[in-house]
């Protein structure tokens, strides 16, 4: 197979409500670091998937409150009048997400999904349902099941005081643009670690070439998640000497990651879940642990299921490649993108680039595509 690589420097960002100045650090792809053998959408996001919009508010109060809210948010119409197919898969299950039930045995999303602080969920929720019911044609509605995923930023976030209020979600909801997606220290990253260095959002995309469907995978991440961290291959958390369990069994990895995936690949909800289970096997390439106290979850959904034949299992295969890459690259963009935040019980510091890509060079793991032989790109 032809290789597809493309690298897109793109350090634009979309801005976010209430948000901190957020510095220009880049991109993997900026570095050099290509992950697998799948080219990138343009925007190498998760919007690349035509009509999925996201919206992203920061919410950063005083010394102690460092949160917000992202919503993603699948076409333009009405989605409870116009739902799409959907599955959720539970790697670890850990966690409150709002509306598992429904979607899995409808296999349908009827609202946009929204990611949050744990102790936000249901205020996040509640403000989509007056969203919803407000809109016209929704006069006698009297059902909705609002999707709402978190990770628990309580280190950095007074989240006790479950600072999320109905503005916020209205806004993110209001906000959400295609384009470039805002990464890192933003909305539902704000107050997020990953393996003992500032996490927060990151995306990525793969665009299958037309010999194999011609179709676009996205994968959007809340990483806050701990494990020991590979890029590509590089062991790059045990170099840096900050990892999970260095000094005692019992010393936690515990944390959260909420990943979302969107195709405009026809998929029944059934090969939906299919093609989520496949966005953990990106996850492990990142050396994540998936503790005991973790909550793992994908939510992906098509944006084509109802409109045209649907993708057979036989065809399943290189949608299942390309995810696995987008949610890897996703997580390291969401690495890569933080920036050091102080907050309520301290500071997290973000992930040191120079001595990153000081090891990355040293296993060889930067711009390997560079290398391939003429016509092998």
């Amino acid at each position: 197979m032809r290789l597809l690589l493309v690298l897109l420097p793109m350090l634009l960002v979309v801005p976010s409500v209430m948000s901190q100045p957020v510095d220009q650090r880049p991109r993997a792809r900026d570095l050099g670091l290509s992950v697998g053998i799948l080219s990138p959408g343009p925007f190498n996001a998760i919007t690349d998937v035509g009509g999925v919009r996201v919206g992203h508010v920061t919410v950063v109060e005083g010394a102690s409150v460092r949160t917000g809210v992202t919503a993603i948010v699948p076409h333009g119409g009405n989605l409870f009048r116009e739902r799409v197919p959907a599955a959720i898969y539970t790697g670890n299950g850990f966690g409150k997400l709002l509306g598992v039930t429904q979607v899995r045995e409808l296999g349908e999303l009827e609202t946009s999904i929204l990611l949050t602080c744990t102790l936000c969920v249901w205020k996040a929720a509640d403000a989509m349902v007056d969203v919803l019911l407000a809109q016209p044609g929704m006069e006698q509605v009297r059902s909705i099941n609002p999707v709402v995923g978190e990770t628990n930023d309580g280190f950095l976030n007074d989240i006790r005081a479950r600072p999320i209020r109905r503005e916020h979600v209205v806004e993110a909801l209001a906000s959400a643009a295609g384009g470039p997606v805002a990464e890192g220290a933003v909305g539902a990253g704000t107050g997020t670690r990953a393996f003992g260095w500032k996490g927060g959002l990151g995306t990525s995309s793969r665009a299958l070439p037309a010999s194999l469907g011609g179709y676009t995978v996205g994968v959007l991440v809340q990483s806050n998640f701990g494990g020991v961290l590979t890029i590509n291959g590089a062991p790059v958390g045990r170099e840096l000497g900050n990892f999970a369990f260095q000094r005692a069994l019992g010393e936690s990895a515990d944390g959260s990651i909420m990943m979302v995936v969107a195709t405009d690949a026809p998929l029944d909800a059934r090969n939906l879940e299919r093609l989520a289970k496949r966005a953990l096997t990106g996850l492990a390439r990142t050396g994540a642990s998936m503790t005991n106290g973790s909550g793992d979850y994908v939510i992906a959904f098509s944006t084509t299921g109802a409109a045209e034949p649907l993708v057979g299992n036989n065809a399943m295969s290189p949608l299942f490649q390309a995810v696995a890459e987008a949610a890897e690259e996703a997580v390291y963009n969401s690495l890569f993108r933080a920036t050091t935040v102080q907050g309520h019980r301290g500071t997290i510091e973000a992930l040191p680039l120079d001595e990153t890509v000081a090891i990355l060079r040293k296993y060889g793991v930067l711009g390997w595509d560079q290398s391939l032989p003429p016509g092998r790109k």
